[in-house]
């Protein structure tokens, strides 16, 4: 009996291994997030609406930004990574982020994860978790 459960527990670990590892892990680690998360910041930069918010910012406040982004995505997708920054509503208080300006992200969002060839499980996740913040940063 023990044996027949065993194999069981064995042959369902093998065929469904995702249900056993974190967002982190499915995503492919640090390295693949920060890639990914590189990629979506560049995009919003880049963005003939969204880029106002980085018009004034210096070099090393965008590369901190990028780095509090990875440890972001990191942190709340199970990995080890430990986030230091300010929570979302207080990080984005006063910037007058719109519903315009939130199509917008999510768009590069989906297509940043699109390039990467995030499958539509784990994506599906992100989004879902990133639209969860939606109330804390959009103010008008």
């Amino acid at each position: 009996m023990k044996k027949i459960l065993l194999m069981f527990v064995l042959v369902g670990t093998l065929l469904y291994p995702a249900q056993n590892e974190t967002l982190y892990k499915r995503l492919g680690g640090y390295d693949v997030i920060a890639s990914i998360a590189t990629d979506f910041h560049i995009r919003l930069k880049n963005d003939p609406q969204l880029g106002r918010f980085w018009a004034y910012r210096g070099t090393d406040g965008m590369e901190r930004e990028l780095q509090l982004l990875i440890d972001f995505m990191c942190e709340h997708t199970g990995g080890s990574t430990h986030y230091a920054g300010r929570d979302m509503g207080l990080s984005h208080r006063g910037m007058d982020i719109s519903q315009s300006d939130w199509k917008i992200f999510m768009k590069h969002l989906k297509d940043t994860l699109d390039k990467y060839k995030v499958k539509a499980t784990e994506q599906k996740e992100v989004i879902d978790f990133i639209e969860s913040l939606k109330s804390a940063i959009v103010e008008k």
